[in-house]
């Protein structure tokens, strides 16, 4: 007697484990099915470095009422040293230098 309810009690809970182990649901007939969303993806540009010196032609320079020349480029400005022509970036220490002003 007791060998057949232990047997019957071992089969309810195999059944019972069985059963709830299946998740499988139909889904509503209602439901709209959503389409993949595209992003767009946004690649950040790269910033080009700054350069230090750069040559430029004098015409195309500007002149400070004290007749130091200078040249604007990429919110950037550029001051004339007269011993050698190029133009530097520019820095607090130009303002004194002797070579920065004209000659």
């Amino acid at each position: 007697m007791r060998l057949i309810q232990f047997v019957s009690l071992l089969f309810a809970a195999a059944l019972f484990f069985s059963g709830c182990s299946r998740k499988q649901y139909a889904a509503p007939a209602n439901v709209e099915v959503k389409k993949a969303e595209t992003k767009t993806v946004v690649r950040k540009v790269p910033k080009t470095p700054t350069p230090k010196i750069i040559t430029v032609d004098d015409r195309a320079a500007k002149k400070t009422p004290d007749g130091r020349m200078y040249y604007d480029l990429g919110g950037k400005r550029y001051w004339k040293n007269f011993d050698d022509g190029k133009y530097y970036l520019y820095n607090k220490t130009m303002y004194n230098e002797a070579a920065f002003k004209p000659h």
